[in-house]
């Protein structure tokens, strides 16, 4: 699964590389949670522009009775995303991207766990494919939301979990956020692992465990990480 990640370039940079044509008010985050909310990148349907904005971390599928869904839907199985009630629409018309310069798991220890921080070798920007929804609370008020897919890890994080976020490559972006792409079986290939020998991972310290803490301090190399063990924890 993908729990926590970062996005720690101010907004200017974020629109550049992505080519946004707007900036939202988007300050650096080293922690991000679940149901906070994220910064998403949408391709507009009437012209070819993309677009950056806010969205809650945990899909709420328009249908849904209650928002409490979300706690459950903040990552979504590549193998089954297509079948899956709470993402198979929004797999054929509502994707989008989640730009993003590193994400965090945990490899167990004993009784501890000790957490990663894996990203590109150079530390650039990249992007995880998501998905969105848009529903309307009783009250009338409308929440968009968003769930990042996942996949079967590569050999970089094979020994932390058994998945991983689906990575995208830069030249598959135009294809996946196109609304009007909805060909399953190719956006299916699009979700494989990511190449393992372009990525890198250090231990960090337990900081990143508790929401409250956002700053840089979260990823720097711990000193004395916990000793590895044969276990693979989902």
């Amino acid at each position: 699964m993908c729990g926590r990640y970062r996005l720690s370039r101010r907004k200017q940079l974020i629109a550049e590389y992505f080519e946004t044509d707007n900036e939202v008010d988007w300050e650096p985050r080293h922690n991000i949670a679940p149901s906070q909310p994220v910064g998403i990148i949408r391709q507009d349907p009437s012209r070819p522009e993309r677009r950056f904005s806010l969205a809650r971390w945990g899909l709420i599928p328009s249908w849904a009775s209650d928002a409490s869904i979300g706690f459950k839907t903040i990552n979504a199985r590549a193998e089954t995303v297509a079948s899956r009630p709470a993402y198979r629409d929004a797999f054929v018309s509502r994707r989008c991207l989640l730009p993003a310069d590193g994400f965090f798991e945990w490899r167990r220890s004993g009784r501890e766990k000790q957490p990663f921080h894996f990203g590109m070798q150079d530390d650039s920007l990249f992007a995880f494919a998501g998905l969105w929804d848009r529903w309307r609370d009783p009250a009338g008020a409308v929440i968009e939301s968003c769930s990042i897919l996942t996949t079967t890890p590569n050999s970089l994080l094979a020994d932390i979990h058994d998945r991983m976020p689906v990575i995208l490559r830069q030249e598959n972006y135009d294809l996946w956020l196109d609304p009007g792409f909805k060909d399953v079986k190719a956006l299916a290939e699009v979700l494989a692992p990511f190449d393992a020998s372009q990525m890198r991972s250090f231990p960090v310290s337990t900081r990143i465990n508790s929401v409250t803490n956002d700053d840089p301090k979260c990823v720097v190399p711990a000193h004395n990480p916990l000793p590895a063990q044969n276990a693979l924890f989902g």
